[in-house]
């Protein structure tokens, strides 16, 4: 007799809560194998696929895509066993050790088992295995409608699904205020709960006042809001959620806890810039692959760290401490249709500019096809922002929390430069750094930009580190 296992959203990792669906790629009906990928999923972090552990035919799906689950909803439910020999045996979620599931369940770790073919299986095939489970799992969206009959009251946990809400920012401000969103009733299209909605209910238990639980009458937009409130703006929305939305957490608390300063200096890059040429000119068996201005600037920034540990640091808020950090985690900015990244280069310090430029290229594009993995976006302890490439000399960038410091570049672009007594035509490129007035003062920071402006005046000054 087939049994139904249901599947659900597993702990991504980093921290991560809640993902939304992208892209489903089995349908109900389709044959599955063990570790297969049934799902995309977009989280803060990065794009996955999701591998189902069990082997057999998908009897269900749970939201559509653009929906977003908290970790731990179901996913779908898979037919395990063969019923009427229509499941091969290396599809019945059985392995040789007779084991009906992989147990791998998080994104990334697999058996490896080739992917199946997806195919139909006759709906009796399957009908033995539509029996139910031990616990009622939710509706499903593509599943046949309920036969008639009485129907159960929503309940207030968490089995009943997802709360219809704007965005996860809305979400945390109602955890960290222990307030339930099921009790709230939401102004929005089709009852979304918006922040303004939270907002209204913390402001009423502050006061005192009790919160009139969702019930399904139809109220008007405002009618649960404070006079003092202001109705929603009209126009498009578009939520902050996913790498859009932990960007803007990041940047909001980079804000509110960091006190920055910014210097910066004009450079003169000629020479920097004929150092490259004559790098990727070089032929025969000394050529390697080319070396870009990012790599050669990220590989300055390593030699002024060692130089200046105190910008490679973080603050530790709970211990009232600043943590030198021992390796360097170089991070560049990089921006994708699904919004600004910031990908990571492991070790940067003990990398030469030919390694550190190939990481960066295998870096960018990962983060433009969206396969960057959540450990290839943390971690950071450093970040080089090149803004030149919008076409813009300046800019004070906001560091990348925890991080202590970032370094910002501007286009390089032909200028009058005072050169050797003389007024000449230069390759020049404005620097800022932008760091964390706790951990350093003004001198080192002035003295970090300072030997930077000089090894891209003058790259012979890396030789001492070489």
């Amino acid at each position: 007799m087939p049994q139904v296992l249901e599947f659900k959203l597993p702990d991504l990792g980093e921290g991560l809560t809640e993902a939304e669906i992208v892209r489903w790629l089995v349908e109900v009906g389709d044959v599955v194998a063990i570790d297969q990928p049934v799902v995309e999923v977009e989280t803060a972090k990065a794009m996955v696929e999701v591998p189902c552990p069990y082997g057999g035919v998908v009897t269900a799906r749970f939201g559509e895509e653009g929906t977003e689950l908290p970790v731990g909803s179901p996913l779908l439910t898979v037919a395990v066993g063969s019923a009427e020999g229509d499941l091969p045996e290396d599809l019945s979620g059985k392995g040789a050790d007779g084991a009906e599931s992989s147990g791998n369940v998080l994104v990334g770790y697999g058996t490896g088992a080739p992917a199946a073919r997806r195919r139909r299986v006759r709906p009796e095939a399957i009908s033995a295995a539509a029996a139910p489970v031990a616990e009622p799992a939710p509706v499903p969206v593509t599943a046949p409608a309920p036969a008639p009959g009485p129907v159960p009251a929503p309940v207030s946990d968490e089995a009943s699904g997802p709360v219809a809400v704007v965005s996860p920012l809305v979400r945390r401000l109602a955890r960290q205020h222990d307030l339930d969103l099921r009790q709230l009733t939401g102004s929005g299209r089709d009852g979304l709960i918006l922040r303004a909605d939270v907002e209204s209910a913390i402001k009423a238990a502050a006061n005192g006042t009790a919160v009139a639980p969702a019930v399904p009458v139809p109220v008007p937009p405002l009618a649960s809001k404070p006079a003092s409130a202001s109705a929603p703006v009209a126009g498009e929305r578009i939520p902050l959620r996913g790498v859009r939305g932990v960007v803007a957490d990041k940047l909001a608390r980079s804000r509110r806890e960091i006190p920055d300063a910014t210097c910066w200096v004009d450079a003169d890059a000629t020479e920097l810039m004929a150092a490259r040429a004559a790098m990727n000119g070089a032929g025969g068996p000394s050529a390697g692959p080319k070396v870009s201005v990012l790599a050669l600037l990220a590989r300055i920034c390593t030699a002024a760290l060692a130089r200046f540990p105190e910008l490679n640091s973080m603050v530790d808020l709970e211990a009232r401490e600043i943590v030198r950090l021992p390796a360097v985690h170089l991070g560049f900015a990089a921006q994708t249709e699904r919004g600004l990244v910031v990908p990571v280069v492991r070790d940067a310090q003990s990398r030469n500019a030919e390694s550190i430029g190939a990481e960066i290229g295998r870096l960018t594009e990962a983060a433009r096809t969206g396969t960057l993995t959540p450990a290839e976006l943390t971690g950071g302890t450093f970040t080089l922002n090149n803004y030149g490439v919008f076409g813009v000399d300046g800019s004070t960038p906001i560091i990348n929390h925890p991080e202590a410091a970032m370094l910002g570049v501007g286009r390089i672009v032909p200028k009058p430069w005072v050169h050797r007594g003389e007024l000449a035509v230069r390759q020049v490129v404005q620097l800022s750094l932008t760091f964390d007035h706790r951990v350093c003062d003004g001198g080192t920071a002035g003295g970090f930009l300072r030997y930077v402006a000089d090894c891209v005046e003058q790259p012979a000054l890396l030789l001492r580190t070489l």
